[in-house]
């Protein structure tokens, strides 16, 4: 077959999200909202001890790859790199469930607490505490999407919540008269978009141009 299981990849973003989801209603479930804070703080602090000490920072040598040549081996894992790792590996889920938390607790705070200018002003405060720290945490836990680190899960929280802030300032303060019905369908049909654009991404590769080049690599 074309995509023969042997060499079928097991993890990726949806898988991700999934596991991510799902790791994070349970918990929401189980644990109170104070008790959130200090797991969330737990998964950050215990995944950098992880990478700490059991590895380092490189492509080659971090702890998430070893995990997962353990686990699926290399045969399983995304090669886009040029070695088998995978940027979406299990155990950099544990940092990634942290985002699923911080999007819960900002929701229901925005609903049980309601809007205000005070409240508003709280979101661009903690926002921008946690891009500080995710600078100051940079210095010996780098910032890495790849890797999904801990300072990086404080910089794209930081980052959504001033965004978010900007939104709500927009749509509930400033109430312009234009309507932003095509941004709210985006919006509750995200992953419809995800899967689109990576369509779209395929589409680009297989379109040849000029001395063989993909589209993609052209563009």
């Amino acid at each position: 077959t074309s995509f023969p299981f042997s060499e079928t990849r097991i993890l990726g973003v949806l898988q991700r999200i999934a596991l991510g989801y799902f790791f994070g209603a349970v918990l929401v479930y189980f644990l109170k909202r104070r008790q959130l804070y200090f797991t969330a703080a737990g998964l950050l602090l215990g995944y950098w001890g992880l990478l700490y000490f059991f590895g380092d920072y490189t492509m080659e040598g971090n702890f998430v790859r070893t995990v997962d040549l353990w686990l699926f081996g290399p045969d399983h894992l995304y090669h886009g790199e040029g070695i088998a790792f995978d940027p979406e590996g299990l155990l950099s889920t544990l940092p990634a469930i942290v985002n699923v938390l911080a999007g819960y607790l900002t929701g229901h705070y925005l609903i049980k607490e309601g809007l205000s200018y005070e409240r508003l002003a709280k979101l661009l405060l903690i926002g921008v505490l946690c891009l500080a720290a995710a600078y100051v945490w940079d210095w010996v836990f780098p910032i890495n999407k790849k890797l999904w680190t801990s300072s990086y899960v404080l910089l794209t929280i930081g980052l959504d919540l001033l965004l978010l802030s900007l939104i709500i300032y927009t749509t509930d303060f400033l109430k312009p008269g234009w309507n932003y019905r095509f941004f709210e369908i985006f919006g509750m049909n995200s992953l419809f978009v995800y899967l689109l654009s990576e369509y779209l991404l395929t589409a680009l590769q297989f379109i040849r141009v000029a001395d063989g080049q993909s589209l993609f690599a052209f563009l």
